[in-house]
């Protein structure tokens, strides 16, 4: 039997409405009924569940703070709560009060219940998967249109981004910096390669200051090389003017020994399936990680574009051979 993961609070153990019982059975969520908030809260916090329902029919003020003590916690916040309650406005302003994603009186439309639940886990999974930061979508949503791009046989180019020396810039400046540095990075990504590609290209953010971006190959080549420049152009100015002019500053290493930091730059490892062919969507992203590995043992801002094929033998940034600044790695 499947665990949980949806939870249903009725103070008074009333069955819910049918038509939010029949949705949930429609949509094979399977779900435990609490009927008390200390216990729903518990067990929220063990397993963050994908929704909650809360029946505020019969007890409303009890259901009710359930709902605003789910909400006010950090880590169930996210969680999307539909509470049901009778026909009266106040109750249904009381719900919105409370915080609760969705509001059913009991005398909606049933058609409308299932249109309304399944908006509310579309919203929900929308928030959750997209950085907050960026308002890029995370590894769940790029993993997803891997796989979908896998599925419909499409030639693509994954391109794993990441910062050089970040951590760095975030130790002499400010953590609010090195947001800024990521909401800008950001920018010059979607700019470019939606810009370039509009429908056909995707911009997710895993996180930190790592990105991956997947377009049609036919033209990852000037994709690169224009976010190459435009980061190279427009990130110095997020350093002091004596630290831009001079090109580095000195940093601690975790021994505590000064050396020259250079200013950040980007490495980009790109990989595509014209000569390769990929089962699934964790493997083009192992090799992607394996590119960005290799780009970030080069001097400067770089793109480095895998050309081997699955019988090039040898993996691993090691087995790649050397290549020049903004250049392919070709087959052997």
């Amino acid at each position: 039997m499947k665990p949980p993961n949806a939870f249903v609070l009725s103070p008074d153990g009333a069955p819910l409405p049918a038509a939010v019982g029949r949705w949930l059975v429609d949509r094979r969520i399977p779900f435990s009924a609490l009927a008390d908030s200390d216990d729903l809260l518990a067990t929220a916090l063990r397993s963050r569940p994908r929704l909650v329902v809360v029946d505020a029919r019969v007890h409303p003020v009890a259901a009710l703070n359930a709902c605003r003590r789910l909400k006010l916690d950090s880590f169930t916040g996210i969680v999307p709560v539909c509470v049901c309650v009778r026909g009266e406005d106040i109750a249904f302003a009381a719900a919105f009060d409370a915080k609760a994603d969705e509001v059913l009186r009991d005398d909606v439309n049933p058609v409308e219940v299932p249109l309304r639940l399944d908006a509310l886990l579309r919203r929900s999974d929308r928030d959750t998967f997209v950085h907050p930061s960026t308002r890029l979508p995370g590894s769940t949503e790029i993993e997803a249109e891997i796989a979908a791009r896998l599925d419909a046989g499409d030639l693509f180019a994954a391109c794993y981004a990441d910062l050089d020396h970040f951590k760095e810039y975030n130790d002499r400046y400010s953590y609010y910096d090195g947001d800024r540095v990521i909401r800008i990075f950001s920018k010059i990504l979607h700019d470019i390669v939606k810009g370039m590609c509009a429908e056909d290209a995707f911009v997710g953010h895993i996180g930190g200051d790592d990105f991956l971006f997947i377009m049609p190959v036919a033209r990852v080549a000037e994709a690169c090389d224009e976010i190459v420049n435009a980061f190279d152009t427009l990130i110095p100015y997020q350093y002091s003017e004596q630290d831009r002019r001079a090109g580095y500053y000195f940093g601690k290493d975790r021994r505590g020994q000064l050396h020259k930091v250079p200013l950040m730059s980007v490495s980009i490892g790109v990989v595509t399936n014209e000569r390769r062919h990929f089962t699934h969507a964790t493997q083009v992203s192992e090799l992607a990680t394996e590119m960005k590995s290799y780009a970030k043992t080069l001097p400067g801002s770089v793109y480095t574009i895998d050309r081997r094929g699955d019988a090039a033998g040898g993996s691993g940034a090691d087995a790649l051979p050397p290549v020049a600044e903004r250049s392919m790695v070709e087959e052997k």
